[in-house]
């Protein structure tokens, strides 16, 4: 049965056993992170947009482990000018790994590199990541948009990760109608109380849900789906 680690903020491990997957690295400089990056052992490396706080430490990670970079066009390609090997993709398109599938999926949000963002990244992206016959939805950061509706008809998702830290992100109430939107098995709520500017309960959010599991977990703790 895979598995998926919370390793704080947006970031995520996914491993079947055999593969080992990271979307969103940010640990180094994250109050939250209960790892380092160079004791990450990753085969893909899976970034949702160009922002410091979800680039993170992934080119180091990649680079270290010959890893590959999965991210839209332009990320990929500067992700690529660092030294990283990489597969670009880009919205709506899917891939078939060794490990099972990606697509990418609009999101709502920004995108640039560097410390002022100023560098072009493109637009922000979503990934659906099949692993071992279960899917998985990480959003990355996002407001709520109504395809969220037409994702979950067309996907039957195992487990979904879902930002509810507000300002830069959804709130609590748009998550809960972003739950019924996709109809995950299982949500992890994540991208909250990094810094006092996206302070939530996980608790208000899981009471406010309904028809779907919500599990709330700590950095360092993980699920099986």
């Amino acid at each position: 049965m895979p598995k998926a680690t919370f390793l704080g903020h947006s970031c995520v491990t996914l491993t079947d056993g055999k593969y080992n997957l990271i979307i969103d690295p940010f640990l180094t400089g994250n109050p939250q992170a209960t790892g380092k990056a160079d004791d990450i052992k990753a085969d893909f490396v899976l970034i949702t947009h160009g922002h410091g706080d979800h680039v993170g430490d992934g080119i180091a990670i990649a680079k270290r482990n010959k890893a590959t970079v999965i991210a839209n066009f332009e990320l990929a390609n500067l992700c690529g000018a660092e030294g990283a090997e990489v597969h670009p993709m880009h919205i709506g398109g899917g891939h078939d790994f060794d490990f099972g599938r990606v697509k990418l999926t609009i999101a709502h949000h920004g995108g640039g590199y560097g410390p002022d963002a100023s560098r072009y990244t493109g637009p922000p992206v979503g990934f659906l990541i099949t692993l071992s016959g279960k899917t998985v939805y990480h959003p990355g950061d996002t407001g709520l948009f109504y395809d969220m509706k037409l994702i979950g008809e067309m996907n039957k998702i195992d487990l979904a990760f879902l930002p509810i830290g507000d300002n830069f992100t959804m709130d609590i109430n748009d998550a809960v109608k972003a739950v019924e939107f996709l109809r995950p098995k299982r949500v992890v709520p994540f991208h909250f109380n990094t810094w006092p500017l996206i302070e939530a309960s996980p608790e208000d959010f899981a009471a406010k849900v309904k028809g779907t599991k919500v599990v709330i977990l700590k950095p360092g703790e993980s699920v099986e789906f």
